[in-house]
């Protein structure tokens, strides 16, 4: 019959194979066998893992780690939001600040204060909160695109073809963007979160030369219109200039080492 937490995934339609790891305190993944994509759990001894919450019919679930022996400075519970989007299924860490009693709080405090703001701006009801197009954002992914219908930029700034990511994550790419601010880091598969000049120069020589670099900016307030691509998600189309805004997933301790990379 399977485990609790077996059962709960089946519930809104996915596998799950939880794993007691004494070289991991928890990692959550999305794994790929011959018969598709499962989730993977893996946790210390020392950590519980339990399901507080599914929704089967939005095949969603709110899955909670506690750590029995919690180190000074981490917080003893850590919430994750698992279900599907789309085409495919993920993980998002749920920030420990919003106290995520189940599903819906979670998906609440995945949203930046920025998009309440546009919400409250475009009189969009809390009943369209989580749909991925509205008239105060689209979404696709961890992303979310606020319309700047009066934004004007030099268009002599503005590259094409450009990505927008989330650490190693795949990215998501912008037939137009623009930035303003941000601090430039330099940037290679081997270092996906971005390196300052400082710690890019502090590198040995022979360390360097082993990778393709590029420099991106951090941080930085991105604006981009026209189409965004993404090979797990549909393509969406922005007619003028949208603030680029990520999902909140970077406040949680459990994702505290993912930056925000355009």
């Amino acid at each position: 019959m399977g485990n609790p937490i077996e059962n709960k995934f089946q519930k809104m339609g996915a596998r799950v194979k939880v794993t007691c790891d004494r070289l991991a305190r928890v990692s959550i993944d999305i794994r790929e066998d011959r018969r598709g994509e499962y989730f993977e759990v893996r946790h210390h001894p020392d950590v519980e893992v339990q399901v507080v919450d599914v929704k089967p019919a939005d095949r969603h679930l709110l899955l909670m780690t506690r750590r029995l022996q919690p180190q000074r400075g981490e917080p003893i519970n850590s919430k994750f939001l698992c279900g599907h989007d789309e085409r495919h299924w993920f993980v998002a860490a749920v920030p420990e600040s919003a106290h995520a009693r189940d599903v819906q709080d979670a998906k609440d405090a995945l949203k930046p204060a920025e998009v309440w703001q546009s919400m409250r701006e475009h009189g969009v009801s809390p009943r369209e909160r989580d749909k991925r197009k509205t008239p105060a954002f689209l979404r696709q992914g961890e992303w979310f695109f606020l319309p700047r219908p009066w934004l004007r930029v030099d268009e002599k700034l503005v590259l094409k073809d450009e990505a927008i990511r989330r650490g190693a994550g795949k990215p998501h790419v912008c037939q137009f963007l623009f930035r303003q601010g941000g601090q430039l880091v330099w940037v290679s598969d081997a270092y996906p979160n971005g390196l300052s000049d400082q710690q890019y120069r502090a590198l040995p020589a022979k360390t360097r030369d082993k990778h393709v670099w590029r420099q991106m900016a951090r941080d930085a307030r991105a604006y981009v219109k026209g189409s965004v691509r993404h090979p797990d998600h549909q393509t969406i189309w922005l007619p003028f200039w949208y603030q680029v805004v990520m999902n909140t997933e970077t406040q949680s301790a459990a994702m505290r080492n993912v930056a925000f990379l355009d």
